[in-house]
């Protein structure tokens, strides 16, 4: 049965029902987590669990160990990540409480994230067309569905750098473009996740409508966490039901996707680093 992870972002720090519960400190190479990974069972499921902003909330967008956190969720043979994001809505169809499963992010980080495995001394070239694994996305559409709540799938996921909110110029600028939500973290994760070949896919809870709409002439943390905090229980329940079936997949899209993406011949690849990234590459690379 697969192993599937799961990464908690804003006001989702632990998740009930896991049982055979243990934390689990794991040494990377690219330093420490973003907390313990809590381990078990659900639905009779393995599951990893992570807190993106650590327990407490303590670690801010752009210093989150991104890296890290993946090569966390590989080493602890994770296939698959459920991730559960809060979001603002940049569309007058996504409403708070919503649900929405995007298809597409687009970057608009800018502090220089480190969102490859591949540096000092190897170059890998992924394909990330699709960045979300539709495998993933389908069970969590039919989970929300199952449940009668609103869930919206596909739509583009801008990816801002935070932690500020955005400015009206900004909100209205993204809107002009089409864009659908918008939130600090999704698309880092994604990238490393599919470098990784566990398959990705965001559960992405709208909070607010971001400071465009005329009832949200400011987007306040007050706002945020009110409505985010009656959605957590919808996550947690979408969760349980999409665990269940996603364990029971016997193929993952994101499986074999270095297979051609190293670049960097082989003899000159130094050995730390093929010993660093043995854990991703080691069956391509000798």
């Amino acid at each position: 049965m697969a192993t599937i992870g799961i990464i908690g972002g804003s006001g989702l720090y632990q998740i009930e029902g896991i049982r055979k519960v243990k934390e689990v400190s794991v040494k990377t190479p690219f330093g420490a987590p973003s907390d313990k990974f809590i381990t078990g069972e659900l639905e009779g499921v393995p599951v990893v669990f992570l807190p993106r902003h650590g327990r407490g909330h303590r670690i801010s967008p752009s210093e989150i160990n991104y890296r890290a956190n993946i090569y966390g969720m590989k080493k602890l043979g994770v296939e698959a990540i459920m991730s559960v994001s809060a979001c603002g809505s940049l569309k007058a169809k996504y409403k708070p409480m919503d649900f929405v499963i995007p298809d597409q992010f687009l970057d608009r980080t800018r502090k220089g994230r480190i969102d490859t495995f591949f540096t000092d001394g190897i170059v890998a070239h992924a394909a990330f067309a699709d960045p979300v694994s539709g495998e993933i996305a389908d069970i969590l559409e039919k989970a929300a569905r199952s449940l009668r709540l609103r869930v919206h799938r596909g739509g583009t996921y801008v990816n801002m750098e935070g932690p500020q909110f955005s400015t009206k110029a900004e909100s209205n600028l993204y809107r002009s473009w089409g864009m659908d939500v918008i939130g600090m973290t999704n698309l880092t994760e994604a990238k490393l996740a599919r470098e990784a070949e566990i398959s990705y896919a965001t559960l992405a809870a709208v909070t607010d409508y971001d400071c465009w709409h005329p009832s949200h002439d400011s987007v306040t943390l007050e706002m945020v966490i009110g409505y985010l905090n009656k959605n957590v229980a919808n996550a947690k329940a979408i969760l349980k039901i999409a665990i269940g079936e996603a364990g029971k997949l016997k193929r993952f899209s994101a499986a074999g996707a270095m297979k051609f993406a190293v670049m960097t011949n082989p003899a000159v690849i130094p050995a730390r680093k093929k010993k660093e990234l043995g854990l991703l590459i080691g069956k391509y690379i000798k």
